[in-house]
């Protein structure tokens, strides 16, 4: 009988995500272990390895299709002896959904590729499980048609607003995406002769465009909502005097420039937090309805913005890292994480996160708690200020940070106590090499 590889269930907050492409073809044989597509989930990027051996029978879900729900049967693989013939009249609908234990994202374990999922094909395809010819079925994400009669235009919905602000007609470009599809950067490398210059129409009193939900900013609605309206939160407010610090870390990188060290202010930052988190570890807390969890380790999540959204790579056992390595590592964890190729082990599993606007100008902000971390520090931007220096006014650059706490679980006193260890490392960046 055929074996139904379903699509998997790649992050405990995915519930669909795109089949970028296929990595193999109808008639390949499939190893268990080999890596047979690329399944873009609200996060990241991630490659698919197969767990049954055999010959790959039929595709039913193609490569480039969106919104594909887990547990949809995405291909069928035959068996030893068997022949294409033993796909007549198989039934390609979902297996019944099986209970499974649930993920504690906070342990930042890796879903298996065929994590049972939560959603049967007939909910989000029913048209693969009514046809018994799945090869007659079309693809159930049509692209965007231009024209009556015209032919498809295959584009992601970021290129075709990209395409629309600069005033590129999508029919003159060429696709660099998976099966031909026009994606961000194909628009970025358009040259300027494609663009149409043209008067814009006016528009009625009232218009707008509505730009449809990915999985990402679905996933950011829900797990926001759920928190804001769930943790009982209070913020704490603290300002740090930089100067010293910058003064520091001036020194490193003029020192370290031969080794192609470059130390942020925000490596400054994070080994600050994980050394207080160690000075106060009921800061390094997290609810749960059985007692509160006191984490060993200080793993700093970092928000990162990416398109569409944000993800919080985590730098994990903090506290025994230096500068140089932390720098390393958020530079590597950053990156990769723009290009949405992170592990979800990489994103998963923070005790604790750091999210720093202060780059972008913001003064003070406080951020909404990231569960089930116990607390959020929300970092502003580094300036001069007058400030009373012993009894005189003087001018120091001064950096405002917010710590938001989950009350359940980080009362005032153990919040301000974390902000005092946090206040020292900043204005005294020799207490991190002790």
């Amino acid at each position: 009988m055929p074996i139904k590889i379903l699509m998997p269930a790649l992050s405990p907050t995915m519930e669909e995500g795109t089949l970028a492409k296929w990595l193999v073809n109808e008639g390949d044989e499939i190893h268990s272990g080999d890596v047979i597509a690329e399944i873009e989930t609200d996060k990241a990027t991630m490659e698919v390895e197969a767990v049954e051996e055999g010959v790959l029978g039929k595709i039913l879900v193609p490569g480039g299709a969106e919104n594909v729900a887990i547990n949809t049967v995405i291909a069928l693989l035959l068996e030893d002896g068997e022949d294409a013939s033993a796909l007549n009249d198989f039934d390609v609908s979902a297996p019944e959904p099986i209970l499974r234990q649930a993920q504690d994202e906070v342990e930042g374990t890796r879903p298996s590729p065929v994590s049972p999922p939560h959603e049967p094909v007939s909910q989000s395809h029913p048209e693969l499980a009514a046809s018994p010819h799945p090869e007659l079925v079309s693809s159930p994400h049509p692209e965007l048609v231009e024209g009556e009669g015209a032919s498809r235009i295959k584009a992601s919905p970021l290129a075709k607003r990209l395409a629309k602000e600069a005033g590129l007609d999508l029919a003159s470009l060429t696709g660099s995406g998976p099966n031909g599809r026009i994606v961000k950067r194909d628009i970025e490398n358009a040259p300027s002769s494609l663009v149409i210059t043209t008067t814009p129409a006016p528009q009625a009193p009232g218009s707008f465009d509505l730009v449809p939900l990915d999985g990402m900013r679905k996933v950011i609605a829900a797990r926001m909502t759920e928190s804001f309206r769930d943790v009982p939160h209070f913020p704490l407010n603290i300002d740090c005097k930089l100067d010293a610090l910058l003064s520091a870390r001036k020194a490193i990188n003029e020192a370290a420039a031969d080794d192609g060290i470059k130390i942020s202010v925000n490596d400054f930052i994070i080994r600050a937090c994980a050394l207080a988190l160690k000075k106060a570890p009921n800061a390094n807390a997290s609810y749960t309805p059985d007692g509160i969890k006191l984490w060993h380790d200080a793993d700093i999540a970092v928000a990162v913005a990416i398109d569409g959204g944000l993800i919080t790579p985590v730098v994990r056992q903090a506290q025994h890292k230096g500068l140089a390595a932390i720098s390393a590592e958020v530079k590597d964890l950053a990156g990769r994480a723009k290009a949405r190729k992170l592990m979800p082990e990489e994103y998963q599993g923070g005790t604790f996160t750091i999210s720093n606007m202060g780059m972008m100008g913001i003064k003070s902000f406080a951020s909404i708690i990231n569960q089930p971390q116990g607390c959020i520090m929300s970092v502003g931007a580094g300036e001069k200020r007058p400030v009373v220096i012993g009894n005189e006014l003087g001018i120091a650059t001064m950096m405002t940070v917010t710590l938001t706490c989950d009350h359940r679980v980080v009362d005032g006193a153990i919040g301000a106590n974390f902000l005092k260890y946090f206040k020292a490392y900043i204005e005294n960046p020799a207490m991190m090499l002790l």
